[in-house]
């Protein structure tokens, strides 16, 4: 059997851990929250008392974790996984974090202990996870790339890899950029299709096929229609990965008007409590606005 480790035992660790347990893989897990990880303790995982003693007989440590901050804490902090990392075994950071950290972050880990580094940001939420579908963009050494690729394929329908460490944050990034942007006008085509009396959940079903259909249509709309909040996401995980695009862009004096538009709306929901939420209540905005 794979042995694998888990750190962060959130929405999106979990489903990547069942869907490992699903697939035979010994897991064992860890996440500073006790509450969080009962899934996976109920199917076999083995709960582990830090990072370090998580990875230490692991051949794949993956990580999922909310910041750059927390994954640097995770890996390299006391008790991290740096301090029982070796040669022979490869860290999958599925996290969303700043391009720029993950490749120092990866060089740093290669000089601490040997340990190769992966970074694969996935699209498609926990139910692809879970389900073993997810887009996953890839960046890391050619060589720790083919290590990862059998068992990323446990987790993925389609991978790409883009280029070093970093590569694979930049495009998630991109990633960000366009769904956050969709969410917000399908929310707010939804009101409108509501204010001329027609059933917006029926409209999937109208537009597939056409130019207007995609992934996030089918998958949101009837959801923001019936005002279904079930949990798949958090608005504020997408705002922190609109204000690291923000920070780039700066940095490069690349002009994005539209997105830092979206931002404030984010910002706006965020401040209004629903940082927590899921990306359906982005529906929230406009039935306040339209009250």
């Amino acid at each position: 059997m794979t042995k694998v480790a888990m750190i962060g035992a959130g929405v999106m660790g979990s489903a990547i851990g069942s869907r490992l347990l699903d697939e035979g893989c010994t897991l064992s897990f860890f996440d500073v929250s006790q509450d969080a990880g009962g899934d996976l303790a109920g199917r076999g995982g083995s709960r582990a008392a830090s990072p370090e003693q998580a990875a230490s007989e692991a051949e794949f440590v993956f990580v999922s974790l909310n910041s750059a901050d927390i994954v640097e804490q995770a890996v390299f902090g006391d008790g991290g996984v740096a301090e029982s990392g070796r040669s022979g075994s490869l860290l999958i950071d599925m996290s969303s974090i700043d391009p720029g950290r993950t490749a120092s972050m990866a060089g740093k880990l290669r000089e601490r202990c040997g340990m190769g580094w992966v970074d694969a940001p996935l699209s498609g939420g926990a139910p692809a996870a879970r389900e073993g579908r997810m887009t996953l963009m890839i960046g890391g050494r050619p060589e720790d790339v083919a290590r990862a690729e059998p068992v990323l394929a446990l987790l993925s329908a389609r991978r790409t890899h883009l280029g070093d460490a970093g590569a694979g944050q930049t495009v998630k990034l991109v990633n960000q950029i366009l769904c956050a942007g969709h969410f917000m006008i399908l929310a707010e085509a939804v009101k409108f299709a509501e204010s001329q009396g027609i059933d917006a959940a029926l409209i999937p079903d109208a537009l597939a096929g056409g130019r207007a259909d995609s992934a996030i249509m089918q998958e949101f709309m009837a959801k923001m229609a019936k005002r279904d909040f079930t949990p798949t996401g958090r608005i504020d995980n997408m705002l922190k990965d609109l204000e690291t695009v923000q920070a780039s862009s700066f940095a490069t004096r690349t002009a994005m008007p539209v997105t830092g538009l979206v931002s404030e709306l984010h910002r706006m929901l965020v401040a209004g409590g629903l940082g927590p939420a899921d990306s359906a209540e982005y529906m929230k905005l406009f039935d306040l606005g339209n009250e």
